[in-house]
């Protein structure tokens, strides 16, 4: 009997931004599965815009499995976290130790695979760094954007500064990703449904259908 994947599935029970007041929580699964999609998004960006040559699909694994080992740890709050250098340094090994307990939860055989993807320590993978810590940056943003949106200030001042950070990396994937896609998050769902305004034809069963979804 192994344990790791129904470890796994308790990332939805790990809530996140403890020091803040939240308006809905936020758990370790949605935020891995977010984060996944953006760095997915960070790397077709880059090959299709900047001429990369990223690997999409990889980076989307690095993220669904870049926090996994806070199953073990808990979702320390970024400004203890780093606080200084030495807590960082300890919470590193913390870190170290919980990925290791995971990966250990897998046959023998499998053991090296996953060890890679949670330890980012395959060839290639060390391009795709800067395109994950954006995109959880990019999450942390839209968390902060909903938030607003609810009427909460307390990610208001958060918001500025980790757009500030993304800013800072220097990372035209990143840049673009937030002045094409990031107002979207701030709109309600009408003002992001276009297909009414795309001019697309649909058949009229298929008009019957949306017509009624969309009441």
């Amino acid at each position: 009997m192994y344990h790791f994947f129904a470890m796994l599935s308790r990332m939805k029970y790990i809530n996140r931004w403890g020091l803040m007041r939240n308006t809905r929580s936020e758990n370790l699964s949605e935020h891995s599965l977010e984060t996944a999609i953006i760095a997915h998004a960070l790397a077709v960006i880059g090959n299709t815009r900047f001429g990369r040559s990223y690997d999409p699909q990889r980076a989307a694994a690095l993220a669904l499995l870049h926090d996994a080992s806070e199953i073990i740890t808990g979702d320390m709050p970024t400004p203890v976290k780093y606080h200084s250098e030495e807590i960082r340094k300890a919470y590193a090994e913390v870190e170290d130790l919980a990925v290791e307990h995971l990966v250990s939860m897998l046959p023998e055989d499998l053991r090296p695979a996953y060890r890679e993807i949670m330890t980012m320590s395959a060839p290639g993978d060390q391009d795709l760094k800067p395109l994950l810590k954006a995109a959880d940056r990019i999450s942390a943003v839209i968390k902060c954007v909903e938030e607003r949106q609810s009427g909460n200030l307390d990610f208001s001042k958060a918001e500025g500064t980790i757009i500030q950070n993304i800013r800072d990396m220097n990372l035209p994937e990143a840049d673009h990703f937030l002045e094409e896609f990031l107002p979207s998050y701030g709109l309600t769902i009408e003002e992001q449904d276009y297909t009414r305004q795309a001019g697309l034809k649909f058949s009229q069963s298929s008009q019957m259908v949306f017509s009624k979804v969309l009441k």
